[in-house]
């Protein structure tokens, strides 16, 4: 329970931004640049992840500014549903989307996640959706987006048996600036030197198709999903997901451009030379990630600038008005 006088508080006043911590994960595959170049202090190596928006149980963030400092975000929407907005009401607390930093120094595993109805009936949680948006990629990367024809289970058993699933999948050059649209069932795998933001549901399933035959810290193989991931996946021929012209609209000291809007979620980049302004309606929350340069955010509840920079994120409450940004810097920004 969140202490009383900070329900108070917030019973008084507009929401004010959160700014938050992330939980870290060392997978295998992960690097050093999540530290080096976004100013992540966790203390794992490698740094493969970072959880930087989430109230899943495997990650949840934790809230390091403002009345609810200390505080998991997971616990702060229990307590105040009303901060997701009116279109995840009945959500009852639960923040529908995870976002996350990933750096892959390695391949990562081939593998696919199951759709909101098979993840709910087996895996008792959501499925999972989600998208990529290049922040860097070394040159000649790749990732796998989508099978490159159709294919069976069979075709797929022996592929994997003989070492040759990586002539039936898409491999698609990546470049920074690059998105990419992942839905539930399609076989995906970033390729190593490839740093993302990822925008998903609120999820932690992964079925493993492959994973090269590596072995973790203790010398042992990662479990694969064969058999659960050939329920889910589509075998269809890969969906065309050459880069296309996004809309960029310009304003006087920024320019907004919409990544991404699906069922889950839309994102949208604000690229701010002086400043840029919007409004956080009381229909959804809101969240910034800084992915260069340096700036300030006020609020109808904030007069005095928020100072952030590269890799902070906020998580900016439903109903807090009017957001100003001032600086020279990029940020995703995310709602439902």
């Amino acid at each position: 329970m969140l202490p009383e006088t900070v329900a108070a508080v917030v019973a008084d006043a507009p929401p004010a931004p959160m700014l938050l911590s992330p939980a870290g994960k060392d997978y295998l595959w992960g690097g050093t640049r999540l530290k080096s170049e976004y100013n992540k202090r966790i203390d794992l190596d490698p740094l493969a992840e970072t959880w930087e928006c989430s109230v899943h149980p495997d990650g949840p963030s934790t809230v390091v500014s403002g009345e609810f400092k200390g505080h998991g975000l997971d616990e702060v929407l229990a307590e105040h549903p009303e901060f997701l907005g009116t279109k995840t009401r009945h959500m009852e607390g639960s923040l529908p989307i995870l976002l996350k930093l990933i750096d892959a120094k390695r391949d990562l595993s081939v593998q696919v996640h199951p759709d909101d109805e098979f993840a709910r009936r087996v895996e008792h949680q959501n499925g999972k959706t989600e998208m990529w948006y290049v922040l860097d990629a070394a040159p000649g990367a790749k990732l796998v987006c989508g099978f490159a024809h159709q294919v069976t289970p069979q075709i797929l058993a022996d592929a994997i048996r003989d070492g040759k699933l990586s002539r039936h999948l898409q491999w698609v050059p990546v470049h920074k600036g690059d998105s990419f649209y992942v839905p539930a069932g399609t076989v995906h795998a970033l390729g190593a030197g490839v740093v993302v933001a990822e925008i998903q549901e609120s999820s932690n399933v992964t079925y493993r198709v492959y994973d090269y035959d590596r072995v973790d810290k203790n010398g042992k193989k990662r479990e694969l999903h064969f058999d659960k991931a050939m329920q889910v996946l589509n075998m269809k021929a890969g969906a065309d997901v050459r880069q296309k012209p996004r809309r960029i609209t310009y304003y006087p000291g920024c320019s907004r451009e919409t990544i991404c809007r699906c069922q889950y979620f839309e994102a949208e980049r604000l690229d701010v030379t002086m400043s840029c302004a919007f409004t956080v309606m009381d229909t959804s929350f809101q969240v910034l990630l800084c992915l260069e340069g340096e700036g300030g955010l006020e609020t109808d509840a904030v007069h005095r600038p928020i100072r952030f920079k590269k890799g902070d994120c906020f998580f900016i409450p439903a109903g807090s008005g009017r957001c100003h940004i001032t600086g020279k810097t990029s940020l995703l920004k995310i709602r439902c």
